[in-house]
């Protein structure tokens, strides 16, 4: 069973109504190639990066403010993405030659401490998850598969062949569902068991490649980024099908990151802009924006080339912000 909308194409995305920018925090530099992967460590205390020069680095915050590596480790292949489990300091990384590589951090971040590879895949991972709750590694990759593994055991529990290149990962340990995006435009539900995946749906509006999805726990709800400019927000939680698309880039959507607190959903593009979404705010099939005098902070992370910025940003209201 698929679910699928065509949504209306919007080649004039929405006027910015608030013209406040980031503010730079500090810009990370040392990487002597693109930065693939980056988290932040207590509320920017540290940051975590992975480099296409096959390193992985952990930045430290010292009293003048200026970050210094406390860690570089170079791995046997690329690593093209991570994943950091902060209770527990668990490191999972995708590497460019299908390996998923597990460490450990140490508790003062001077170390990392090699656990485990997973053989998942035949070519680059795009996305890795690591699920404490259950002890599951999940990972997609290039070869169209979904695959997860036992984390104690190592052994792989099972996969699912996607119709295209798999590009974003998310999961809700809720409900155990994972949603897979791929190169053909489709987002895959999967529901996970013990002895293998399950077939919920295929979600489909887009009409270019998935680039990046986020979620939402709460509201359960599921955000997509695609090559078709668009970002789509699939009501997952609410079981009637709805999804409505937020536009407001004029090139391809390639992040997406979530802030479940103040309900903030940041989209980056190809077009060098960073947008700001107010999820508390009513849409329906035309955007309307209301104001109001609530103020927040969010903190967040750019990356590429070789260097990484981190910045604040203050958001007043309930509208959009374009940047």
């Amino acid at each position: 069973m698929a679910a699928e909308i065509k949504p209306i194409r919007n080649t004039n995305p929405t006027k910015p109504v608030n013209t406040d920018k980031p503010v730079l925090v500090s810009k990370i530099e040392g990487s002597s190639d693109d930065v693939n992967a980056a988290v932040l460590l207590n509320g920017g205390a540290g940051v975590i990066s992975v480099s296409d020069d096959k390193s992985v680095r952990i930045w430290q915050r010292r009293d003048n403010g200026q970050y210094w590596p406390s860690v570089c480790h170079f791995l046997p292949s690329i690593p093209s993405t991570l994943y950091y489990t902060a209770s527990i300091k668990r490191l999972l990384m995708g590497l460019d030659n299908g390996t998923v590589t597990e460490y450990e951090v140490a508790q003062d971040y001077n170390s990392i401490k090699h656990l485990r590879d997973y053989i998942s895949h035949q070519s680059r991972v795009t996305g890795v998850i690591y699920c404490r709750d259950s002890e599951w590694a999940l990972s997609v990759a290039r070869d169209k598969f979904f695959v997860y593994h036992c984390t104690e055991s190592g052994r792989r529990l099972g996969g699912h062949q996607c119709s295209g290149w798999c590009t974003a990962l998310q999961y809700d340990y809720k409900s155990r569902h994972v949603f897979v995006g791929d190169y053909s435009g489709s987002i895959t539900m999967l529901k996970l068991e013990e002895n293998g995946p399950q077939v919920i749906t295929n979600l489909k509006g887009h009409n270019g490649s998935i680039r990046s999805l986020a979620w939402d726990i709460d509201r359960q709800l599921l955000f997509s980024g695609s090559f078709d400019q668009s970002v789509i927000v699939w009501d997952i939680g609410g079981g009637k099908g709805t999804a409505f698309e937020l536009q407001g880039h004029t090139n391809k959507v390639s992040a997406l990151v979530y802030g479940p607190v103040c309900r903030q959903l940041i989209s980056g593009g190809e077009d060098a802009t960073v947008v700001f979404w107010d999820m508390k705010a009513n849409r329906q099939e035309y955007t309307n924006f209301d104001t109001s005098h609530a103020t927040q902070l969010l903190q967040f992370i750019l990356y590429g080339d070789s260097f990484l910025k981190l910045l604040n940003f203050s958001l007043a209201g309930n509208a959009d912000h374009r940047q």
